[in-house]
């Protein structure tokens, strides 16, 4: 698919960005890049292709973070001038280049990553199911300038080629087309012809196997792994086409699934062409595959409509969890979409009573705060809450059309909320202003908390569950679960009273040896439910399942509770110092905060 090149000079100012996109737009970059598993760093250069507003300009700003920036020079290989500005906190160092009085169209970087580099996860061969090294980068927000000096905003797009050199045996992939690859050489070489902000430039590079599952999707992953998640993930192209029947046309040509080793900080990552997914979505059951609809819906909400800044971050993850529900329930039908929406409200309730109220808007405000402080499920549910509002309010069959042609007026571009509010007044509600008045639309953008006016999931399914609860907690009657799928034990699980005593715990675990759970959201809810009632029998099976998995989404939440609880707080700390290392540092940051909050030193 070819692009026709648009500049654009971006007028909103990122404030986690230093770069000058108002003056300078960069529309192509072309990375080389030679990686060393000895020292954990890349060698590499990257060439930007430049667009100067005007003559005046004389300053090229980059963002950068941990760069050694050894060369800079221009298209005719002259060295331009340059140093690096002051540091700030999780942002890194501007790096300002001297473009002088002659024309530069071109500007070429030669730097080295650092060992450290927040993006970039280097694996032992101990970490891996192949036991051979592994690398990934993972570059949102703002992690991207830790690995390639660049515009590190999310509404400056580019396009890019790169060459990548790894050692005999490896193999490489990236988020675009695969080129003219030399195995025996170690040389794999990529083409991204659809612009996109450079947190969805993405690399991974392991022993990696492919397995085709339709002409247009296919899994990679280690070895051992390679045929399960092709199992797990066989509807992908039943996904792919819901998607384009309810949004259009797919841009990006494939989607291949890239298993990663479990250390992965996140349940997948919505990178254009391969979705990047950790293996705790392999159940068995395909009963967690609404997070592969999730990244998918991502290939038009996030990848092909982008929010302008990481305030705007609701307009990547509101829409794509309203689109992914709309996904499940077109494959696997409503009672499926009902319990993922009603795990979802509950989610939300959850984390909103712990945030400050304005960290419970839509649009935030995240100046001189690090942009991962917004993403919260206040971004995920609160939006799909809030389009599945004006949904109901319109009308499917309205609401369908508006969906359809805002990915069509947006594609390839970049949004702020309020450009989104001018847009939807004229292509949807029109003449319709009562509507549109009934719904609040400010309310839910604006203000804090969950507005009264969201439609509460109902589930037939979980309302079983709740006499479950109660049966088991009152009588200790054990539920039928033979034929429950992951939702219905979370819903299960989660209701349970937080004061569930440790006799009626260790009966539940006696019955269902959830320890042993192999599904990991069920083994999560468990261990959970274990921390609170104090069932000690399980902590031995909880400290494995926190060294085995570096998902955000379940250390957050489980490091949290073990520190507020005297019978565990040691073994948190235990714990931690045996399984940082081979955690992301999106994952250490956060889970370093929790033992900082909690007052407990890890020396």
């Amino acid at each position: 698919m070819a692009f026709i090149e648009v500049i654009m000079f971006l007028m909103v100012q990122d404030p986690h960005s230093f770069a000058n996109t108002h003056e300078i737009s960069i529309n192509h970059l072309d990375l080389d890049i030679r990686l060393n598993f000895e020292t954990n760093q890349m060698n590499a250069s990257v060439e930007f292709q430049l667009k100067v507003a005007s003559e005046d300009i004389k300053q090229l700003v980059l963002d950068t973070r941990d760069l050694t920036i050894e060369s800079v020079s221009d298209q005719t290989q002259q060295p331009l001038k340059f140093h690096l500005g002051d540091e700030k906190p999780f942002m890194g160092r501007p790096l300002i280049i001297e473009l002088g009085d002659r024309t530069v169209d071109k500007v070429r970087i030669e730097y080295k990553t650092s060992p450290n580099a927040a993006a970039v996860q280097w694996l032992s061969a101990e970490q891996t199911a192949s036991k051979k090294p592994f690398l990934f980068t993972q570059s949102q927000a703002i992690l991207a300038r830790t690995w390639i000096p660049c515009m590190d905003s999310p509404g400056a797009k580019v396009t890019y080629n790169a060459v990548v050199h790894v050692p005999k045996g490896f193999s490489a992939v990236m988020s675009a087309r695969h080129g003219q690859h030399n195995r025996d050489e170690g040389v794999f070489r990529f083409v991204m012809e659809q612009p996109i902000p450079t947190y969805l430039v993405a690399l991974a590079v392991g022993e990696l196997e492919f397995k085709a599952i339709s002409d247009r999707t296919g899994v990679y992953a280690e070895p051992s792994v390679v045929e399960a998640a092709a199992s797990e993930f066989r509807d992908a192209e039943s996904m792919l086409k819901a998607s384009e029947s309810l949004l259009g046309e797919y841009a990006w040509e494939r989607w291949d699934i890239l298993v990663l080793p479990p250390s992965f900080p996140y349940g997948g990552m919505e990178n254009p062409r391969i979705t990047f997914a950790t293996p705790t979505v392999i159940a068995g059951d395909r009963s967690l595959v609404s997070l592969l609809a999730h990244e998918l819906a991502h290939s038009w909400s996030g990848n092909l409509v982008t929010n302008a800044t990481w305030d705007d971050f609701w307009l990547n993850e509101g829409f794509t969890t309203y689109i992914e529900q709309r996904i499940m329930e077109a494959l696997y039908g409503k009672d499926m979409a009902s319990m993922i929406r009603f795990l979802g409200q509950a989610d939300l309730k959850r984390v909103a009573a712990t945030l400050a109220p304005e960290d419970t808007r839509l649009k935030l405000n995240l100046k001189d705060r690090d942009p991962d402080d917004g993403m919260t499920d206040i971004a995920y549910e609160k939006g799909a809450n809030f389009l599945r509002l004006i949904e109901l309010t319109f009308g499917r069959e309205a609401f369908d059309v508006y969906l359809r042609g805002y990915f069509e007026r947006f594609k390839f571009k970049t949004l702020t909320t309020e450009s989104f509010l001018e847009d939807i007044e004229v292509h949807l509600v029109k003449d319709q202003k009562e509507k549109w008045q009934t719904i609040d639309a400010k309310r839910w953008i604006y203000q804090a908390g969950i507005p009264a006016s969201m439609v509460v999931a109902v589930s037939e399914k979980f309302n079983k569950r709740q006499a479950d609860v109660k049966a088991f907690v009152n009588d200790a009657t054990m539920p039928e679960s033979k034929d429950w799928v992951t939702q219905e034990w979370l819903q299960f699980l989660n209701s349970l009273p937080h004061d569930l005593s440790t006799e009626r715990a260790g009966q539940l675990q006696q019955h269902f040896a959830l320890d042993q759970a192999g599904n990991a959201e069920v083994a999560f809810a468990w261990f959970m439910v274990a921390i609170r009632s104090h069932h000690s029998s399980s902590f031995d099976d909880l400290a494995t399942f926190l060294k085995k998995f570096g998902r955000r989404k379940f250390l957050k939440p489980l490091y949290e509770l073990m520190l507020t609880q005297p019978q565990t707080r040691e073994l948190a700390k235990e714990t931690y110092l045996q399984a940082r290392a081979g955690y992301h540092s999106i994952s250490q940051g956060t889970i370093d905060g929790l033992f900082q909050a909690a007052n407990v030193s890890l020396d």
